[in-house]
């Protein structure tokens, strides 16, 4: 499978609210580094984060999907509920770093 349909199906899973499958096709020791806000180490923190900013599936738009060799660089809106239960548009720029066929690392690039 091509890294797009996984990402693709990877996302699938987040805006069903279905957290657990997302974190199947992610690296036990998956690390993301959301430029500019926060670290998170480990499937455990990306759990966590998830049942925080995900209390309601996220809207996800992609607008353009780049591919090479390992690397895949998405980009789009994401829209997520607040703690004041608004939905605030997000532009993203997110780059993955594939091992295996599963999501090992991601800098994501988040602008409100």
């Amino acid at each position: 499978m091509d890294l797009k349909s996984i990402l693709q199906e990877a996302n699938a899973c987040i805006a069903a609210g279905h957290h657990e499958g997302f974190l199947n096709f992610c690296t036990k020791d998956t690390h993301w580094d959301f430029i500019g806000d926060r670290t998170l180490k480990g499937i455990d923190e990306v759990r966590a984060y998830m049942h925080e900013a995900y209390k309601e599936p996220p809207k996800f738009e992609v607008a353009l999907m780049i591919e090479e060799g390992n690397y895949l660089t998405a980009m789009g809106t994401i829209s997520l509920l607040n703690e004041n239960s608004e939905w605030v548009d997000y532009e993203y720029c997110d780059v993955w770093r594939f091992e295996d066929g599963k999501l090992a690392e991601l800098k994501a690039f988040v602008v409100s």
